[in-house]
């Protein structure tokens, strides 16, 4: 069974590690990796350096980011992605490609897939958020032939959406076993000199902080920046931060934060621009309260318990625990919100988004996999 792992940006990768990690003993699997997007940028830290560590050979590299951070730069990126997909799968001929999430990178490779008949295997869909994500994540599973949501819910508006109940496996998200096999104690050493800006103390509180574009919001970026910013002094706080991803506006963001950062040079704030998952778990357990609009805040977050603001409507819709607490991105709720969850602590950790184990079943049930092209709308009576 030849299956291609598609890896388009840091987050994506960290999650399917654990089930990449799976495929790699099971013998009946030979296992392709498309390395893609920011994955092979340097600015975004070369993520594909770090699946060469871990031991995963990378057979193909597809580059199809157009700079600009505009939505017309994301649009063309697609289409530039479908040409260079269809002939990366067009080389390796796998039986199955497998996709995680909803980023318009892996959109391009649904599309590359299904219009050349190769069957779909696609994780995490059927969730609910704000951004373009909503729509894409959508897009892909009407593409995909084979489904591993990462809640019940998530398996239920699957289902609904016409998807055979036969096709969908609601087993959780593979971040549990990220989570699970992290070491509890932050390498600070390790991570001393990847980042610019003040030295943090891991050994006192800090903020983890990460603020991605809404790309349905795009004039509003810079803006949404600038108050989280404003907010995060205020607390006076230690701060980690980690610059945003690739959609457009993101250099709206990026220059609100270097234009903090050198107004205020005073405020003890490191940024980062990407963390191997095992050095941003301990991160994420340890931090005092996360703050931010990311999808780990909402996920792996709820694995640790750690407290949550969320800024702005980037996750909403998405099932997130009773860690998160949810703001729009003004300073004075931001701030306001920061202080009342320093004051309550951490929070119970959480099996929302599954328990470990998730990646061995994900990989079981995938070698009982037929595939197929052909896809049928499934009507079933009730849902």
């Amino acid at each position: 069974m030849k299956i291609a792992v598609v890896l388009v940006d840091r987050a994506n990768y960290g999650r399917l590690k654990p089930v990449m990690a799976q495929m790699r003993s099971r013998p009946d699997i030979e296992m392709q990796v498309v390395c893609a997007g920011t994955m092979l940028l340097d600015r975004f830290g070369k993520a594909k350096q770090v699946v060469l560590e871990d031991g995963f050979p990378v057979d193909e590299e597809v580059y199809l980011e157009i700079d600009g951070s505009l939505p017309a730069t994301m649009t063309k990126s697609i289409g530039l992605g479908i040409i260079e997909f269809s002939s990366a799968f067009r080389k390796l001929a796998p039986d199955f490609v497998l996709l995680i999430g909803d980023r318009y990178e892996a959109l391009a490779a649904a599309i590359a897939a299904a219009y050349q008949n190769i069957c779909l295997i696609h994780l995490q869909g059927g969730e609910v958020t704000g951004s373009i994500d909503e729509a894409t994540r959508h897009a892909i599973t009407k593409l995909s032939h084979y489904h591993f949501p990462a809640t019940k819910r998530s398996g239920r508006y699957i289902v609904r959406m016409g998807e055979d109940p036969k096709t969908v496996f609601p087993f959780g998200c593979p971040s549990a076993d990220v989570v699970a096999s992290a070491a509890a104690d932050i390498p600070a050493e390790r991570i001393a000199d990847a980042g610019v800006g003040a030295p943090i103390d891991f050994g006192k509180p800090y903020l983890l902080a990460l603020f991605h574009p809404v790309t349905t919001e795009f004039a509003d970026a810079e803006a949404q920046m600038e108050q989280l910013l404003l907010a995060l002094r205020e607390t006076g706080a230690q701060i980690v931060l980690l610059w945003p991803n690739i959609d457009a506006g993101s250099d709206s963001v990026s220059g609100a934060i270097r234009r903090f950062r050198e107004f205020n040079r005073e405020i003890p704030l490191r940024a980062f621009k990407n963390f191997e998952p095992e050095d941003y778990i301990p991160l994420l357990r340890q931090a005092a309260c996360c703050v931010g609009n990311s999808s780990s805040f909402v996920r792996e977050a709820s694995f640790v318990g750690t407290p949550v603001v969320l800024v702005g409507s980037r996750q909403d819709g998405r099932e997130w625990s009773e860690a998160v607490r949810r703001v729009e991105p003004v300073r004075q709720a931001i701030a306001e919100a920061i202080r009342a969850q320093l004051a309550h602590g951490k929070y119970p950790a959480s099996e929302l988004y599954g328990k470990p184990g998730v990646s061995a079943r994900i990989v079981d049930q995938i070698l009982t996999l037929k595939p197929y092209s052909q896809k049928k709308l499934a009507y079933v009576k009730g849902t």
